[in-house]
């Protein structure tokens, strides 16, 4: 699969880099589950054991070129409660000795950019953007639509956590993506405001999961309200929600 495993980029992404795969929050809309259990088990010997977090240390020999944007981790969430805190460090530790490469971080778990010791790292790297993947800002919809079984914490813990970043950090790189998008209360673009994220990328489902998705309409006005703002927002599948069809 040449450079990339994953699927699914970021446009502004020039190369992804998987020191750490797997997860266990197992989103019932999660692209790249699938391909590591349907494709890549059969294909790479590192998703032999499929979606498993698993790491790869001889990932951190790889080599990266001055003004690449790095996705750390597309497959897999490398801040996940599961993931051991050494292995996290190790994994900022190469990216220090890149400094003119940046590295986009993507976690559902934005709380440990708040650990001690990674947010020593990371408060003095400059070459690292922060990012939380943030659906809606309803907690009820995604406790009783998506969340299920699946633990990853809530839309609101992630908004607090990214707006609590800023203020500890209010020179760090920051992205918010909402991908899936799913159906948000009044105030979202506010709360996302408050994270000051340098872009945010916004896209409905692609895999007809039929999710608890807004209406067009909605997420119209969401992009408007954002770049009102002044937030850089990229669209990615826009269309209308799958029941107004």
């Amino acid at each position: 699969m040449g450079k990339y495993e994953g699927t699914r980029m970021f446009h502004k992404v020039t190369r992804t880099w998987n020191p750490i795969i797997g997860c266990k929050h197992l989103c019932s809309y999660c692209w790249a589950w699938r391909l590591a259990e349907d494709r890549l088990s059969k294909m790479l010997d590192k998703y032999k054991y499929g979606f498993r977090p698993m790491f790869y240390e001889k990932e951190l020999k790889a080599k990266f070129k001055p003004n690449e944007l790095v996705f750390v981790a597309d497959m897999g969430d490398m801040f996940g409660e599961w993931v051991p805190k050494s292995w996290i460090l190790k994994v900022l530790s190469t990216i220090k000795r890149f400094p003119r490469t940046t590295f986009l971080l993507l976690t559902k778990n934005p709380k440990r950019y708040l650990e001690e010791e990674i947010f020593d790292n990371l408060s003095r790297m400059s070459n690292v953007i922060l990012g939380a993947t943030i659906e809606t800002n309803d907690d009820l919809v995604y406790i009783i639509e998506v969340r299920q079984n699946v633990r990853p914490p809530l839309p609101s813990e992630r908004i607090s956590t990214m707006i609590k970043l800023r203020d500890l950090l209010p020179n760090a790189r920051t992205m918010i993506s909402i991908e899936p998008i799913i159906k948000f209360k009044s105030g979202f673009a506010e709360e996302v405001y408050a994270i000051k994220p340098e872009f945010v990328y916004i896209g409905y489902d692609n895999y007809d999961n039929k999710l608890p998705e807004p209406k067009l309409k909605d997420t119209v006005k969401l992009i408007s309200k954002l770049e009102d703002y002044g937030i850089t927002v990229y669209r990615k599948t826009i269309r209308k929600a799958w029941y107004e069809y």
